[in-house]
């Protein structure tokens, strides 16, 4: 998905709508299991010598649940807004009192914009960090291993800070 910048200064305005494969630019490996097509509905206006993308992505992903591994599918929409300059990025003066717009600001070079990276970063960064199978998931037991959402295994779970151990023995029934 592109957009050509001097296109979008001519026109003022352009839609982007449709499904964009991520395949080459989402990881294969990872929390990301898999991922279905990425619904796009974009709109890019001209601002300013600038062009500005809003809109919003859908995607259906999958992910292992963070406590007992599972999987967890999850339908994803994604708001989106990027701003885009033609031109080289200028370099910071510590004295200088600049705009903090402008750090918002993507510098490209040449009169394409292509998106797929952006719109690939938007989704990465919308995934849940710890996604959950459900929200009151007992997980895998550190000892053997098994999902204690199916059945409880009986290990012993008991924890003693060892800075405590000692009283352990004092307490003890002869």
């Amino acid at each position: 998905m592109f957009i050509q910048l001097k296109e979008l200064a001519t026109k003022g305005s352009i839609r982007l709508e449709g499904q964009e494969d991520l395949t080459d630019n989402l990881p294969k490996t990872g929390s990301l299991l898999g991922y279905g097509p990425l619904q796009v509905r974009l709109e890019a206006r001209d601002v300013e010598g600038a062009a500005e993308v809003d809109g919003e992505l859908e995607i259906d992903v999958e992910q292992s649940c963070s406590r007992c591994l599972a999987p967890v599918a999850q339908h994803v929409t994604v708001p989106f807004h990027e701003t885009f300059v033609k031109g080289e990025e200028k370099a910071i003066d510590e004295e200088s009192d600049e705009d903090e717009e402008d750090d918002d600001v993507l510098y490209v070079t040449g009169d394409r914009i292509e998106l797929k990276p952006y719109l690939a970063e938007a989704v990465m960064l919308s995934l849940p960090f710890i996604p959950l199978c459900k929200e009151d998931c007992k997980g895998l037991c550190p000892v053997c291993g098994t999902d204690r959402n199916e059945r409880e295994c009986g290990c012993k779970q008991e924890k003693v800070d060892p800075r405590l151990a000692g009283l352990a023995d004092f307490f003890k029934d002869e």
